[in-house]
Order: structure tokens, then sequence, then C-alpha cells
């Protein structure tokens, strides 16, 4: 995404323009031969800075185990709010392993600061990164200990395009111990299916990884998809994907999504699915109202004293050390 799938960096759009969307379910149109300007590449316009005084906001009271899947266990949440901050304070130590995979405490900076309040991504346990190509050399084992307990790495986009640092950033992340899950930028104006099969084709199954991720928006398609399909074509044309994902790698793929999009496209929809919600400026739940969700894209502007040279884009899980093991029991690909 810049994604989980924030305010994310900007791929170079194509200087070429194609056919807009037909109206059938069948949408077809010609394959941009290079990557969109989509949202989650870590190079973003600035992102509004919100007064102060956003109103509190405790992570585990904010996600429902429908957020996670159809599957994953309830997350208890703290009787009162004392006791969530506590939980969900950085903590002291930079690891803590309690016989599982050690988790890291942040270490991040970002280039351009939000001010969230109460609602500040540090009272998150788990931290986490999305990459591209646009990161180039990422040093897996280093990033790791400045924070990466999970990443996203971008694969693919539309039915052509491959990420040209994705298998190395899928090997690496692997090796360093990092879980991680690839994802896929849709296209409008191509098949779903088709789209489907591309991201098959070039993503490993294998199992232990994180589920896959639809990003799903509306910027980055302008070039390739002028015109905006309709809202019932858009829900088709993702449940399409989703289930030829599901069927391939055993689990739903997550949904990554911006608040317009959301707004004009998801509400109510996808219950059963993990949702990765990008807000640059806001907690989810002010641009998101009433809806779960299971990541938190929150800065597309990151900083790491050591790992990446480039900005990156940071994320949280919505929960706590706990729920993270969980989630992870129940929700990796098979």
């Amino acid at each position: 995404m810049r994604g989980l799938f924030g305010a994310a960096g900007l791929c170079v759009l194509s200087a070429l323009v194609v056919a807009g969307c037909t109206a059938s379910s069948g949408i077809e149109a010609l394959e941009l031969p290079e990557p969109s300007r989509e949202i989650t590449s870590s190079i973003t316009p600035p992102a509004p800075v919100p007064a102060a005084g956003v109103p509190d906001a405790a992570p585990a009271n904010a996600m429902a185990p429908s957020a996670l899947s159809r599957t994953a266990p309830a997350i208890s949440t703290p009787p009162a709010p004392a006791p969530v901050e506590v939980a969900l304070a950085r903590p002291e130590n930079p690891a803590r392993t309690g016989g599982r995979l050690t988790i890291y405490a942040p270490r991040f900076g970002d280039a351009k600061p939000v001010n969230f309040g109460r609602a500040s991504p540090d009272r998150f346990a788990v931290h986490g990164v999305d990459v591209s190509h646009w990161q180039q050399e990422i040093d897996w084992k280093t990033l790791r200990t400045q924070g990466a307990n999970f990443a996203f790495i971008k694969a693919t986009e539309g039915g052509k395009h491959v990420d040209r640092l994705f298998r190395r950033n899928w090997d690496e992340a692997r090796k360093a111990g990092i879980p991680r899950g690839a994802y896929h930028f849709f296209y409008w104006c191509r098949a779903a299916s088709e789209q489907a099969d591309w991201f098959i084709r070039n993503v490993p199954k294998e199992p232990g990884a994180l589920p896959p991720v639809l990003d799903v928006e509306w910027y980055g398609n302008k070039g390739s998809c002028p015109k905006k399909p309709p809202r019932a074509t858009v829900l088709k044309k993702m449940k399409v994907f989703s289930d030829r994902i599901e069927a391939h790698y055993g689990v739903k793929p997550i949904i990554y999504t911006t608040p317009d999009f959301y707004e004009d496209n998801l509400q109510g929809q996808f219950t059963d699915h993990s949702f990765w919600l990008r807000s640059v400026a806001a907690h989810p739940r002010e641009r998101y109202p009433n809806r779960p969700f299971a990541f938190w894209q929150y800065s597309g502007t990151g900083t790491a004293k050591r790992g990446v040279e480039t900005k990156i884009d940071l994320n949280v899980f919505n929960g706590t050390e706990e729920g993270w093991h969980n989630w992870l029991a129940q929700n990796l690909t098979r």
C-alpha cells in the first residue's frame, strides 16, 4: 500500500490511458505495462494533521472478533480503561519471547509525525511494515529488531505486473523470522479471475504465511480505468477474486482499503474478512465507523535508524500480544 494497504506512497503513473470499464460482469481492458500510483507505495502526499485531542481510543476495545476471521477467538478486553492502557503501552524491553515469536518494541520514527492524541499507535503492542520495490534494499534481520513484527509485501497488480523485488523481500523476510504476507493491487478494468490467477502464479502457496491481501482503492486506477465501476460491480469482482484466492491458499484474503473507497463500496460488506485500514490522520474508528479491523496503517512516512534507508509504511495489529499469537494460530495460510 503506500498499502495495509497509508499516507501511502506513489508508484509511477503510466502515460498510457486505456478504455474504461464495461457494465458486464466480465469487465476487460488492456493492461498497463507500468505499475500504478497506488496508495500503498511509501511516497505519499502530505496528510492533514488533526487537531490535538483525538477522542480516547483503546485498541483492544476497538476490536471485535469478526474483524479477524470467522474462526478467530475473541480477544478479551480489560474492564476499565486504565488496565488497557498499561497492557498496550510500549514495552520497556526491546523484545519479549514467552516461548513464541519474539515481539520487538517499535523503534521507528516518522518524517511527518501526526498527533493522534490518546489514539496513538504507540499504545498498540505489535507493530509491522508494508513494503514494495520503493524501499529498495532492506536488511530484514535488522528491520525486525526495529519493530517489524510482521510485513506485507507487494507482489502483483492487475494481470501483468509483478513487483521486481517481491521474491527477494518474500524470501529474506522469511529468513529473518518475520511473519509476512503478499498483497495484490486490484485493477477495476480487468477480469477479477485473471487477476487472481496472476497472483496465484507469482505468490507461492506457503503454509504459515500471512493471508494474501486484496488491495482495493480508487487512487491509482485513473490511467487504466478512468471510470469508477458501480458498487454492485465492485462487490462482485471482489468476491470472485476472494473466492479464488481462498480456494487456492485455504484462507480468506485480508482486505486493505482507504476511507473514500470504503465509504463508496464496503460499508456492511465482507464482514467475514479481516480488514486492514489506511488512516493516517486519525484512529480508524473516526474514518470507518463501526468497522472492526485487524490492522491499521497509520503512516506512509515512517523511518528506521537501521534496516531500511527510505521512508516506510508503518502499521499496527489491533490487539494485544496474546491476541496476535491467537490471530496467527487461526489465520495463517494452510
